[in-house]
């Protein structure tokens, strides 16, 4: 079943979605004449109006990526969640304990846990949530990060089996992993909304796939967090979420939340002015703290970061000295201020940030240095500026991007003389074979726990997708083998820091990247609005503590 307007076009060819779209600003201009409007509530209601960044055709919660993914904790819960201060919290289940080696965590079923219709949440719907999370027709962007160690997974994953055979539910509350290696902080990995738990009877089929729209109201969707859709009309770009009455932690404060597709940032940005809207789902503009004050930008830092990678199997980035002049003729504070003049993100000297061993780590920052930088290239294999094939940067979308990109050219041109410098905002188009084409990615890097060895086994091993794709087949022996060890010891081991910092000073020397901003996850909400703090997951650490004042 489709959700593309299938009804008679209205006008010149123009869809019910089109008419919605062309003539939101006509409607938001009418709004803005008296630009104390404010949101007009029923008395005692307390209602939460967001603007959404797409027209988004798929609001599944299994995904584990996308705009509506940032709303995952609104209607799902998960088995534990993270605090804005990086702190975990019970939430499905109470308890989880590993045995001696680390290779088997049991996890306990909160006995209050309950769905919107008021059956139990139980062990089977944890173990058929992350099974279905992972089954491939449900396209789960990230639950190699949720489940990847787990005996059976690539079971599910590779289309062979329906089940992941080290997850079983010996009872109704408790919860048996099994896992191909030892994982120290296995739960810390569970501990988000990347697959949330969902009544399995409802999502998922007798052939263990997805149920299509099994999420919409009108299929009569249950859910496990605190507040239920009761309206979703996707043409048009709105959902509306009330109360779950049986949501088992708390009572939500908000009465409502209405979300609408509003795709324009500037209209988005004066509609959250005005006071028409007083949430955002993703805002990310060069200005956002100068439009709409440092409160709505404001957050926590989490473990992500933005940088531009190179690719060293593409000509001119197989000479490592080309990549020191690239680096070092960037003024990397200037490059900051061009793209993020007023924040919310910090400037990034490394890749590690926000996770233990990010302070003191010893990686030294690299220097500006233009002149040190223009005899780098001519001692290189190139000889100079003259030899070197164009550079094409990929990722290049969104106003902040842009001007990152170009600063950073335009430092080229003024310092080495390079001027055949090309831009694409595309990197899907350049995957697989493609990427030969491609010498610089700007892409972000992170994880979703708190913790220095997964942060670079996901960024600089030679396993990890930034590596394989962005950094060309990196590859540092040494580096695995830091990471490798690091990742076997326990949470609480100084040495799983210190190996961590260990390996990221050895890429350093590698010259594989450009760093560029640290991320802050940002509120997205207006000043009047608490309780909208988010954490390392992108998600409402506590969405029925959110109020409005």
């Amino acid at each position: 079943m489709s959700h593309k307007d299938t009804g008679a076009s209205i006008g010149a060819g123009m869809s019910r979605r089109d008419v919605l779209k062309y003539s939101l600003g006509t409607a938001i201009g009418v709004a803005l004449v008296g630009m104390n409007a404010q949101i007009v509530m029923a008395q005692g209601e307390q209602v939460l109006k967001v603007a959404h960044p797409a027209f988004d055709q798929d609001w599944s919660p299994l995904r584990g990526g996308g705009p509506p993914y940032r709303w995952n904790s609104a209607w799902h819960a998960a088995p534990m969640y993270f605090d804005q201060a990086g702190e975990i919290h019970p939430y499905i289940c109470v308890a989880w304990n590993p045995n001696a080696d680390n290779t088997e965590w049991t996890f306990m079923v909160n006995p209050d846990a309950k769905f919107s219709d008021g059956s139990p949440i139980t062990a089977a719907d944890i173990k058929g949530s992350w099974e279905l999370s992972a089954m491939p027709a449900s396209k789960n962007q990230r639950i190699s990060q949720v489940l990847g160690g787990v005996v059976g997974y690539t079971d599910v994953t590779g289309g062979t089996g329906t089940e992941i055979s080290g997850i079983t539910a010996p009872d109704a509350t408790t919860v048996v992993v099994k896992l191909a290696a030892a994982d120290p902080i296995f739960f810390m990995r569970v501990a988000n909304h990347i697959a949330p738990i969902v009544k399995v009877a409802q999502a998922r089929g007798a052939d263990g796939a997805e149920v299509q729209d099994w999420y919409m109201p009108q299929n009569g969707v249950v859910v496990s967090g605190p507040f239920k859709p009761t309206s979703i009309d996707l043409d048009a770009g709105k959902l509306v979420f009330e109360v779950n009455e049986n949501f088992f932690l708390a009572k939500p404060k908000l009465s409502r939340i209405e979300i609408t597709s509003v795709e324009d940032n500037v209209t988005a940005t004066q509609l959250l002015k005005s006071g028409e809207f007083n949430a955002h789902t993703e805002l990310v503009t060069s200005t956002i703290v100068a439009d709409l004050g440092k409160e709505f930008a404001d957050g926590p830092l989490i473990p992500t970061s933005q940088h531009f990678w190179f690719n060293a199997s593409r000509a001119p980035m197989d000479d490592p000295k080309v990549r020191q002049a690239l680096i070092m003729a960037v003024n990397r504070d200037d490059l900051f201020k061009a793209s993020f003049p007023d924040g919310p993100h910090v400037k990034a000297d490394q890749i590690l940030n926000s996770v233990p061993g990010a302070e003191d780590s010893g990686f030294v920052p690299f220097p500006y240095d233009p002149e040190a930088a223009k005899k780098l290239l001519a001692e290189s294999t190139y000889g100079g500026p003259e030899r070197l094939p164009k550079l094409l940067f990929v990722g290049i979308s969104g106003p902040a991007i842009e001007a990152a990109a170009q600063f950073i050219a335009e430092q080229w041109r003024q310092n080495l003389g390079i001027t055949a410098v090309d831009m694409k905002p595309q990197q899907d188009a350049y995957a697989g074979p493609d990427q030969n084409a491609v010498q610089i990615f700007r892409d972000d890097v992170g994880t979703r726990v708190p913790d220095a060895a997964s942060y670079l086994l996901g960024s600089i091993a030679s396993t990890s997708g930034n590596a394989q794709g962005k950094l060309g087949n990196y590859k540092n022996d040494a580096i695995d083998a830091l990471l490798a060890e690091a990742s076997a010891l326990p949470a609480n081991d100084p040495a799983r820091v210190t190996k961590a910092q260990d390996a990221q000073k050895l890429f350093h020397d590698d010259y594989m990247f450009i760093p560029w901003y640290s991320q802050t996850m940002s509120r997205w909400a207006n000043a009047n609005v608490a309780g909208m703090e988010k954490n390392l997951d992108w998600q409402v650490v506590a969405p029925w503590d959110i109020s409005i004042s």
